[in-house]
């Protein structure tokens, strides 16, 4: 049995004349991404001689939000931030700084836009589940749409051209396929070993 997908959904999701939309989408939250990962590239308490300074002050607030019946912070994101991220702020601190700077450029180029999407919202979860709230609901939101969105996301971008080489775990790109869409194997091709 296979359900289909609204007209809707396929037209903003499927079809190319909606990238405009998702173009916009894309470089404002690329830009959000990059600014904010610039911003700890150059700061000193991010990568800096003060490496993990930062990270501490941001984790030791989100611990303090922590108490009460309905606490900001979950117990249990509580013991992950207690025991993994304050253990080892520097290379958090790095790791978040990359994170941000990466998947800033990639939306921004369209580069694997559905991929910079996804590890975009996981970082906004985990600041939510911090207890910060901010812009990162919005940005969420933008980030789920652009994962949907995949296939037209990075249409006026470089997914335009890199996917169609490289393709998908279920379907191989021209780079990875063994044959040239005609059933010939890509060996007997001119131009190919």
């Amino acid at each position: 049995m296979r359900l289909e997908d609204p007209p809707i959904a396929q037209a903003l999701f499927g079809e190319v004349r909606w990238a405009w939309l998702w173009l916009l989408l894309r470089l404002y939250l690329g830009w959000e991404w990059l600014s904010a990962g610039w911003g700890k590239l150059t700061s000193p308490a991010w990568t800096g001689s003060q490496a993990g300074t930062a990270i501490t002050g941001f984790v030791k607030g989100a611990l303090s939000k922590t108490g009460g019946d309905h606490p900001d912070v979950q117990p249990w994101y509580a013991w992950f931030l207690n025991h993994v991220v304050l253990p080892y702020p520097v290379f958090w601190s790095y790791l978040i700084t990359a994170g941000e700077v990466l998947v800033g450029i990639a939306l921004i180029l369209g580069l694997f836009t559905g991929i910079a999407a996804f590890f975009g919202s996981f970082m906004n979860m985990n600041y939510l589940l911090a207890g910060t709230v901010s812009s990162n609901p919005v940005l969420f939101a933008i980030a789920t749409f652009l994962v949907l969105a995949w296939k037209t996301a990075g249409w006026w971008g470089l997914d335009r051209w890199v996917l169609p080489k490289l393709g998908t775990p279920w379907q191989p790109g021209l780079i990875f396929r063994d044959h040239d869409g005609h059933g010939r194997p890509l060996a007997n091709q001119p131009g190919r070993a």
